[in-house]
C-alpha cells in the first residue's frame, strides 16, 4: 500500500475588529469563532467484553455507518494498514461518518465477537449499516488510495454487496459502483457470507461473465478472481487454456497488472502452477509474462514497499515451482542481487515503526526463500530491540533454524516467542506453535511436552467468550497435535493428567454455552463432549 506521509495543515483565521469613522463609534465586531479543527487521528472505539449492541446503538442513533477493523498488534499485515491507510487524512476526515471500531484479537471477548462477525484472519474490515446489516468487506491488500475509493463507495452505497451478487446473478442491472464493489470484495475473507467456499470460483465466474462489456476493468477482476479461486480448489478442473488467455491478457497490459497486483502477488505461482504442465511451452509463456510484470511491480514507485517486496518474493516462487517440497530455489546472481538491493532499500527507507513490523518481516522471510538465511538472521537480530512485537520475528528466527536442520534453535527460538508474546489469544497461539515444533522436532521428549501443554492450559481463563474463533481453533489443532503424538497410547497418563487439568477449566463454564462443548473436546478428536 502506498504510504501518504504528513498530517493535514491547521489554520485559524480571526476576523479584525474595525471602528467606524462616525463620531460615536460602531460596536466591535467579535471575533469570529476559530475554525473547528481537523480531526489528527481516528477516534476509536474499543468495546471492552463480547457485547457491542452499545456501538450499533449509537451509529443508529447517528444514523453511521460502522466501520469494524480486527487484527492484532504482531500482525504484518495490520501494522501496514495502520502505516499506510489509518494514518491517511483523508480517511481520519472521512471516519467522522461513521463509527470506527477497533477490534483486537486480545481484548476481553473479541474472539466471541469474531466468531458472531463470521472473521477469521487478521486484518479484516467489514462495513456494516447503522442497523448492523453488513455492507461490504474491504480488501486489506490493495493500495491505499484504491482502498479509500473503495470506502467512499461502500459508504455511499443504498445497497449491500450481498444483494448486488444476487441482483446480478439473477440477470438483474446494477450499477457500475456495484460492479466495482464485488470485483474488489474481500472474496478470500468472505467466510461463506456471500457464498460457500465450494461455490466461490464457479460464482466469481458466472459473475465475470454476466459484467457488462463496458465495466471491462471489473469484469477482468472478477475473472482473475475466479481463477485464483480454480487453482487453490485442488480437486477443480479449470479451463486451462481458457484462463491461460484471460490472465496472459492481464500480464501482458500494465495498466490491468497494476490494479491487479495483490492476486498476481499473492498467488502467481499458483495460477503459473493450475494453468500449465511443467516443462511445457505454456508452462514458459505463463512463466516469461508473470515475471515481466513482477518486475514491473517491483520497480513501481506508486506501490508501498512491502508490496514491492512482495512482488520480489513472488518472483522467487516461480522459481520453486515442481521443486521438493522445503527445497531453497537456485537464484543466478542477477535474481540474488534483486533480492538483496530490494531488502537492502526497504530497510533503509521505512522508517515507520508499524509499516517496519511488516516490512521487516517480509524482507527476511524473501532472504529465507532466496536461501539467504544468514542475512536473513541478521535482519532480524538487529530488529528485535526497536521491533513493536519482536516475538513475531522470533518465529521467522525459528523457521530459518528449522531450515537449516538445528532442531535445538528452531526450539529456542520458538519457546522465545512464546515466552515473549503478549495477549491472552497470542500467548494461545504462540504456545499452540511451540506444543507442535515439540511435537514434531522431539517427539520422545514427553516431560517437556508436557510441560509446555500444562503451561499453556494454566493460562487459559475460564469463561465463554475465550472459547471462540482463534482461540477456539487453536486450542483443537493443539488437541489434534497431542492425541496423533500419543497415537499408539505410549503417552496416555500424561494425556490424561492435562485432560484433568482442562477439565477443571470446563466444568466452570456455563452448561448451556456452546464453549462448554468445546472445551471438553479439546483432547477428544471430533467428540465435542467425551473425555479421555
Amino acid at each position: 500500500m502506498t504510504r501518504i506521509a504528513g498530517a493535514l495543515a491547521l489554520s485559524l483565521l480571526l476576523l479584525a475588529c474595525s471602528k467606524s469613522p462616525e463620531p460615536v463609534a460602531s460596536p466591535a465586531k467579535p471575533a469570529a469563532a476559530p475554525a473547528a479543527a481537523a480531526p489528527t487521528a481516528v477516534s476509536w472505539v474499543k468495546p471492552e467484553g463480547a457485547n457491542i449492541a452499545a456501538v450499533f446503538t449509537q451509529a443508529k442513533a447517528a444514523n453511521k455507518p460502522v466501520f469494524l477493523y480486527w487484527g492484532a498488534v504482531w500482525c504484518p499485515p495490520c501494522n501496514q494498514i495502520k502505516a499506510t491507510v489509518f494514518t491517511r487524512a483523508d480517511f481520519i476526515a472521512r471516519s467522522q461518518s461513521f463509527v470506527p471500531v477497533y477490534l483486537d484479537g486480545d481484548t476481553a471477548g473479541a474472539q466471541k465477537l469474531g466468531a458472531q462477525f463470521k472473521v477469521r484472519g487478521y486484518p479484516t474490515m467489514i462495513l456494516f449499516r447503522p442497523d448492523g446489516g453488513e455492507i461490504t468487506r474491504l480488501p486489506g491488500e490493495v493500495d491505499a488510495a484504491r482502498y479509500m475509493e473503495l470506502l467512499n463507495l461502500g459508504l455511499a452505497s443504498t445497497g449491500s454487496v450481498k444483494e448486488s451478487l444476487a441482483a446480478a446473478l439473477a440477470g438483474a442491472a446494477i450499477t457500475p459502483d456495484a460492479w466495482r464493489m464485488l470485483s474488489y470484495y474481500a472474496w478470500d475473507q468472505d467466510e461463506a457470507q456471500l457464498v460457500a467456499a465450494s461455490e466461490r470460483a464457479a460464482t466469481l465466474g458466472k459473475l465475470a461473465q454476466a459484467c457488462p462489456t463496458e465495466q471491462s476493468a471489473s469484469a477482468s477482476r472478477l475473472a482473475l478472481w475466479s481463477i485464483v479461486a480454480l487453482a487453490q480448489d485442488k480437486t477443480a478442473q479449470p479451463n486451462a487454456r481458457a484462463g491461460r488467455e484471460r490472465v496472459l491478457q492481464i500480464l501482458n497490459d500494465a495498466a490491468q497488472a497494476r490494479v491487479n497486483f495483490d492476486l498476481l502477488v499473492n498467488d502467481g505461482a499458483d495460477l503459473v502452477q493450475s494453468l500449465s504442465s511443467p516443462a511445457s511451452a505454456e508452462r514458459r509463456g505463463l512463466l516469461a509474462a508473470m515475471n515481466a510484470a513482477l518486475d514491473r511491480l517491483a520497480a513501481d514507485a506508486s506501490l508501498s514497499t512491502s508490496d514491492r517486496l512482495s512482488a520480489v518474493s513472488a518472483r522467487v516462487a516461480l522459481v520453486q515451482l515442481d521443486l521438493p517440497k522445503g527445497a531453497l530455489p537456485k537464484l543466478g546472481l542477477v535474481q540474488l542481487a534483486q533480492v538483496r538491493a530490494a531488502v537492502a532499500e526497504a530497510d533503509k527507507v521505512t522508517t515507520s515503526a508499524y509499516e517496519r513490523q511488516s516490512v521487516i518481516p517480509g524482507a527476511a522471510d524473501l532472504l529465507s526463500q532466496a536461501g539467504l538465511l544468514d542475512e536473513s538472521d541478521a535482519l532480524l537480530k538487529a530488529e528485535l530491540p526497536k521491533a513493536i512485537s519482536p516475538y513475531y520475528h522470533m518465529l521467522v528466527l525459528a523457521a530459518n533454524a528449522k531450515t537449516r536442520g538445528n532442531k535445538a534453535a528452531a526450539l529456542d527460538w520458538t519457546q522465545k516467542a512464546w515466552e515473549q508474546s503478549v495477549g491472552p489469544a497470542t500467548r494461545l497461539q504462540w504456545g499452540g506453535v511451540y506444543v507442535s515444533r515439540l511435537i514434531e522436532l522431539t517427539p520422545q521428549d514427553a516431560a517437556r511436552i508436557e510441560k509446555a501443554v500444562a503451561t499453556v492450559l494454566g493460562e487459559i481463563e475460564p469463561v465463554p467468550e475465550y472459547f471462540y474463533e482463534r482461540n477456539r481453533r487453536g486450542l483443537e489443532k493443539m488437541g489434534q497435535k497431542l492425541l496423533a503424538w500419543n497415537a499408539h497410547h505410549r503417552h496416555d497418563a500424561a494425556l490424561k493428567k492435562l485432560s484433568m487439568q482442562i477439565d477443571a477449566v470446563c466444568a466452570k463454564l456455563p452448561p448451556q454455552d456452546d464453549a462448554r462443548a468445546a472445551c471438553f473436546g479439546i483432547f477428544n478428536a471430533r467428540s465435542g463432549t467425551q473425555k479421555v
